[in-house]
């Protein structure tokens, strides 16, 4: 989705929900930073100017007047290139920030296919409960993707130690399948240590 050929407009969203019910500030603020919004003051913050944000935004502020409180959109445009080059950098600076959680988060997904490896462990519920970890690796993934509007550069590692959680689950799985048919149970590859960068 990174546009290279010319700088992008942005929505200036302000939402005030004060007069509204408690849980159209809750839905909100969940609905805004689900887009990736940067927040400039309290009730106040930028989104690219990309259609399905656009769509999303309206939709949001159309309930928030619904609900009793004030909600605005605005387009602007970033006319001093570093200025614009400056939000490009926090947008990209909180996506970072959200895929190195990712990152912190693998070595106990494998540490923990380590352990019930050596403990003799690796049996279909193991491996069941190990699927459903990963599916929400991606699902995480998914979402943090979906709101990096100028490709942040931590999305490779993300994804990278996400890559490595499958081929670890594999090896752990092809261990189950073995220790289930009673042959010699297939020994996974030791764990890489993790790198930023490949």
């Amino acid at each position: 989705m990174k546009r290279e050929a010319a700088r992008e407009r942005f929505l200036l969203v302000s939402a005030s929900t004060s007069g509204a019910p408690a849980a159209t500030r809750v839905r909100v603020w969940r609905k805004l930073r689900s887009l990736g919004a940067l927040y400039l003051h309290q009730s106040v913050c930028l989104l690219p100017d990309r259609e399905p944000v656009r769509r999303q935004v309206q939709r949001l502020l159309a309930s928030v007047r619904g609900d009793g409180g004030a909600a605005r959109s605005l387009t602007v445009s970033m006319e001093d290139e570093a200025e614009y080059a400056g939000l490009v950098a926090e947008f990209n600076a909180e996506r970072d920030a959200e895929y190195a959680e990712v990152v912190e988060r693998v070595p106990e997904f494998l540490a923990e296919l380590e352990k019930e490896t050596a403990r003799g462990r690796a049996t279909y519920a193991e491996v069941e409960e190990s699927e459903a970890d990963l599916e929400r690796f991606d699902k995480w993934l998914a979402k943090i993707a979906a709101r990096d509007y100028f490709a942040a550069g931590g999305g490779d590692a993300a994804r990278q130690a996400v890559r490595r959680c499958r081929a670890a689950l594999a090896a752990f799985e092809d261990t189950a399948i073995a220790a289930q048919a009673g042959g010699p149970p297939a020994t996974p590859p030791a764990s890489a240590p993790l790198r930023a960068v490949d």
